[in-house]
């Protein structure tokens, strides 16, 4: 019988002890089975030996990230003989020391939930940013706890998605409430043609490609650049932008399936003013449904002054 693993991952005080007990005991999730709680940091929530009980959960604790093998795993398996698995990873050890594990016979990964503090977020994407995409990236679902009227939710999500698309991200308020308000966009949805600059094209380009369906049948107005090789068939062309997430080793160009049937007489690598109405619809290269453009009228332009978009 397969013994599911939950994994917590985040930095200490980002709220996975809170996570865990509001799942395991406050949600009687722990009430069909044996539990074997893995703690891999002392955080300030701490866990009640009577609450541990009632929610019929062992824990177990391993400081050391060299302590943190497929032998110590198999050993607390042996002794503990959980019917699942809660594990509570330090925020600083690597990832993939987890991940590229064998695990004990029949334990299966069933869920990665990361926890992120919305108060120090933003300090940790600038000067721990590598770390922080590692959690992000393995993770399932995201959850931004201790949000408040200023959080910047579309900034976070933006980064988010930028290295893990299939990602569900969830807001929570200090108080505990989820925060469900809608993300504020730069441009205006009730426009005839949306306007996007310069500034703005990585926020449509994130939020075109996360939620297509709001923007089925919306016109757009952007600069881009043409990519248009001479393998590309006819009729099609990727308008785009190359943008930098984080530092110079990871520029990389943006953009969504055009079609136009003046593609051809496009120059790879020009400069054009696109207007374009948006549709949902599949196409090979999304592997599924995704923003597909139909050029309304394409006109050269001239390069901007700054050829990089951003993300913030």
């Amino acid at each position: 019988m397969e013994v599911p693993v939950y994994l917590f991952s985040g930095f200490m005080d980002s709220g996975k002890s809170t996570l865990i007990k509001e799942t395991l005991i406050d949600g009687d999730f722990g009430e069909d089975g044996r539990t074997l709680l893995i703690l891999c940091e002392d955080g300030e929530v701490e866990f009640e030996e009577s609450e541990l009980k009632k929610a019929n959960t062992k824990m177990a604790l391993i400081e050391e990230e060299e302590e943190f093998t497929e032998e110590k795993l198999k050993e607390l398996n042996r002794e503990y003989l959980p019917d699942q698995v809660f594990l509570e990873y330090n925020g600083t050890w690597q990832m993939a020391t987890f991940l590229e594990m064998s695990l004990p016979k029949d334990w299966v990964l069933v869920q990665s939930l990361a926890t992120v503090d919305a108060g120090t977020f933003e300090m940790y994407l600038t000067n721990m940013r590598a770390m922080v995409m590692e959690q992000i990236f393995a993770a399932d679902v995201v959850i931004i706890n201790r949000c408040d009227d200023d959080t910047p939710k579309g900034k976070f999500r933006r980064a988010i998605k930028m290295v893990n698309r299939r990602a569900q991200i969830a807001y929570e308020r200090e108080n505990g409430e989820m925060d469900e308000s809608e993300e504020e966009l730069p441009y205006d949805l009730s426009q005839d043609v949306i306007e996007i600059l310069d500034m703005d094209y990585g926020i449509w380009y994130m939020d075109a490609l996360d939620d297509t369906r709001r923007y089925e049948g919306k016109k757009v107005r952007f600069l881009a650049q043409a990519y248009r090789p001479d393998k590309m068939k006819k009729g099609v062309f990727v308008p785009g932008r190359f943008a930098m997430t984080c530092c110079v080793e990871d520029i990389t160009f943006i953009g969504f399936k055009c079609k136009y049937d003046k593609a051809s007489e496009l120059a790879h690598r020009s400069w054009v003013t696109v207007t374009a109405e948006i549709r949902n619809e599949f196409a090979m290269e999304y592997k599924g449904k995704g923003p597909v453009l139909y050029a309304i009228d394409v006109q050269p332009a001239e390069k901007p002054e700054d050829e990089l978009v951003y993300f913030n």
